[in-house]
């Protein structure tokens, strides 16, 4: 009988031991995974310091960095490459973790601001703003700001029927992001040359704005918007069991919602408001780390940390291995093309 009652807590425990080991690995595994990914974002950055019209040695680097004067170097790197990176690493960032947040709380991979106008609503405010007004500097980026929360406003309106449904959302911003590509065609039609090949290149999505003057004000706000949101994503592992099963759980799934969707719409607007629509990013990002993470918690580090991989990678690749120096977005909508059919052709939009 001793023997017995011995045996029993041992085995009803064993379950609970093995889930317990198995959350363990699952979170050692994400932990390893993001260290990965911040060295390779680290290693990337550091690229982006060394490498460029002329390659500099990482000790001149260094110096540079620390505040040494480095003839020929210091220049180089404190006025033109770092803010670069910078830019890269926060518009990544901001892209990558808004995307997986409108993907997520929409549960449908093509809500990504790319597909449903939002990028566009920004894009179009802003070159209004270039073509109509000669507007240049922190005028674009408020422009830009504006178009996307005005776009992201209307978009909800719209599709917002006693609830808000994924797939809704998702047609009514593909009419919307329709609807604004023709206000650019037009705006653009009626510029003059050089407005005109301004808001092209503004289109396209590039790193050539990210100097000190334009990151003084945008990084503060990036860097206070990917905190917010990153507290605020807690909540999404209770979120995607459901409003019945999340208010049980003593969760308030409207207000966490409506905050949540609020930051994305900021992260996408005051990104593109730096570097201007980089493609794909933010559709790329979210799919991507949904397959590497084993844990919901880490889903939204892990976007964004891609996201920066995602902007700094194509950066370097628009920088240096071709004969012209091309925009980012280039090269993030060529890879991200592709991904968008191969997702369709298999029918698998559900986040």
């Amino acid at each position: 009988m001793t023997v017995l009652d011995t045996a029993r807590p041992v085995t009803a425990s064993a379950p609970a031991d093995r889930l317990h080991a198995s959350r363990r690995r699952r979170a050692a595994r994400d932990t390893v995974l993001v260290a990965g990914l911040a060295l390779v974002i680290l290693a990337l950055f550091g690229a982006a310091l060394v490498f460029g019209a002329k390659t500099l040695s990482l000790p001149d680097v260094l110096r540079a960095l620390t505040g040494q004067t480095v003839p020929g170097v210091s220049f180089a790197v404190v006025e033109l490459r770092l803010p670069r990176a910078v830019g890269a690493l926060l518009a990544g960032a901001s892209f990558g973790l808004g995307g997986m947040l409108f993907q997520t709380l929409l549960r449908n991979v093509l809500a990504s601001p790319d597909v449903i106008g939002i990028s566009t609503g920004s894009s179009a405010a802003a070159i209004t703003a270039i073509s109509f007004f000669g507007a240049s500097g922190l005028v674009v980026s408020g422009a830009a700001i504006a178009g996307g929360l005005a776009t992201a406003l209307l978009i909800w309106v719209l599709a917002y029927r006693r609830g808000l449904s994924g797939l809704r959302f998702v047609l009514v911003g593909i009419g919307v992001a329709a609807a604004l590509q023709a206000v650019i065609s037009y705006v653009l039609t009626r510029s003059d040359v050089k407005a005109a090949e301004q808001a092209t290149v503004w289109m396209a999505g590039s790193l050539s704005r990210s100097l000190w003057d334009q990151l003084a004000p945008t990084a503060p706000v990036l860097l206070v918007l990917l905190a917010i949101a990153m507290l605020a994503a807690r909540h999404l592992p209770v979120l995607r069991l459901g409003d019945d099963s999340a208010t049980t759980l003593g969760a308030r799934p409207q207000s966490s919602r409506i905050l949540l969707i609020v930051c994305a719409v900021l992260l996408i607007a005051v990104a593109t408001s730096l570097t201007g629509p980089i493609s794909f990013v933010a559709f790329l990002a979210g799919p991507i780390a949904l397959r590497l993470v084993r844990r919901d918690a880490a889903l939204p580090l892990v976007s964004a940390l891609l996201g920066a991989i995602i902007v700094l990678a194509g950066d370097a690749v628009a920088q240096h291995l071709f004969p012209i120096t091309l925009p980012v977005g280039v090269i993030t909508g060529a890879i991200g093309a592709p991904f968008l059919l191969w997702l369709l052709m298999r029918g698998r939009t559900r986040a």
